[in-house]
Order: structure tokens, then sequence, then C-alpha cells
């Protein structure tokens, strides 16, 4: 059944395209910038128990409306990841570590509507560590040097800056875009899923697994060049 309505809709959604393809057109190029939050945590293989650390992101964006329903775009972002740890049994405790990477998206851009679109984007990006940064408190560092952490802890990610600078992985959001006299404005939400790892991963290595998974929003204001 499942199956069934997932077949109706891409058909759907095919035909719409289609009909669409055949109106006239004129492609457009838009330039804009945008900010927002993001929501960043990373996924530890063995597991570290860790929860969203709230920091922000922005940029400029390039898109190229190629047809009807149809385009691209390329942005370059300045966005801040990395992980806060959990302490669930020490809520005295405090740790985090911040992750400042210059961001490069290239997503293909679907949307319907006119005046007011709905959009989802959808690609790959690559990304480049230029710095990072840790933060614990006094009462954490100290339970870290009296030597009282359990054998079976991990510790490995404590006083350690990343050991790889490439991030890569893939990028979804959706949202909704105002298109008006002035400029346009598009409102989204975005998931990237990392497959890059900011430790070493070698049998050798502690961790089998440390990439970045990050839940954002965006505000961009975009023009029309031509």
């Amino acid at each position: 059944m499942m199956r069934k309505i997932v077949l109706s809709l891409i058909l759907a959604c095919l035909y719409t395209l289609n009909i669409s393809g055949q109106e006239k057109f004129k492609p457009e190029w838009n330039v804009g910038i945008g900010f927002g939050p993001t929501f960043s945590a990373v996924d530890f293989d063995p597991s570290v128990s860790t929860k969203n650390l709230n920091q922000f992101h922005g940029g400029v964006s390039v898109r190229y409306i190629t047809e009807n329903h149809l385009g691209v775009i390329a942005e370059l972002n300045y966005i801040q990841q990395g992980w806060a740890e959990s302490f669930k049994e020490q809520p005295e405790f405090s740790h985090s570590h911040q992750l400042n990477y210059i961001e490069l998206p290239l997503l293909t851009h679907i949307y319907f509507g006119n005046k007011i679109r709905y959009f989802i984007n959808l690609g790959p990006k690559i990304a480049y560590l230029i710095s990072d940064s840790e933060k614990m408190n006094d009462a954490f560092a100290d339970y870290l040097a009296s030597g009282e952490v359990s054998a079976t802890s991990p510790t490995y990610q404590y006083f350690r800056k990343a050991e790889k600078k490439l991030d890569y992985g893939l990028m979804a959001g959706m949202g909704l875009e105002f298109r008006t006299g002035i400029g346009n404005f598009s409102l989204e939400g975005r998931y990237s899923f990392g497959f890059g790892d900011i430790y070493n991963n070698r049998k050798s290595d502690y961790f089998n697994r440390s990439a970045n998974r990050v839940i954002s929003a965006k505000l961009t204001y975009y023009v029309k060049l031509f």
C-alpha cells in the first residue's frame, strides 16, 4: 500500500513538472545572504552521550533557476558545529567542543508555487575545519584529574582537537519562499548527515566513527540579478 502511495506521488510530481515545462520560461539568477541557528551533535562509536549544541551559521548563496520548478544552489557558509556532552547522572558537569567550518553545499532546488513557493533542497556538501575549541567547567576538569573516571567511560575526546580537517556529507532541506517586490525571502529547515569523521578511525584508533550531525534553520534574502 505504501509503495503505491509513494509511486502515485512521484508520478503526480513528474506529471506536474512535464506540464509546467511546456510553458514559456525564462531562466533566473539570484544572489542571496542568509543566516540562522544550528543544533549540532556528533555520532560517536563507541557511544558518547551527547546533546545538541546550539550555535549559528551564515553565508552567501548563488541560485540559478534553470527551468520551471527546478534549479541549483551553491553556497559558501561559515558554520559552527560540534557537540555538548550529556551528563544525566552528574548535572554539575559541563563539557562542549565547538568546531568551526567553511562549508560549500551544492544543492538541487525543486519548488512549487509562484508568489509563495514550497521547496526542497537536496545535495552534497563539503566543509573545511578552520578552528576548534573545547570548554569544560571546573567540576568536570577536577573529576578528570582525580583519576576516578571509570575505565569503560570514553575519554579519548577530552583535551583533543579534531584530527581530520575535511568534512563531507549530504544535506536536505525544505521550506517556504515569499517573493516580493523588494526581493525574495526564503525560510528553510535543514538536516546535514556527515560521512566524514572528526577523529582518525583506523583499527588502532579509539573511535570507529565520529561524524557530524546538524539540524539548522536558515533565513535567506535573495535578489534577482537577471
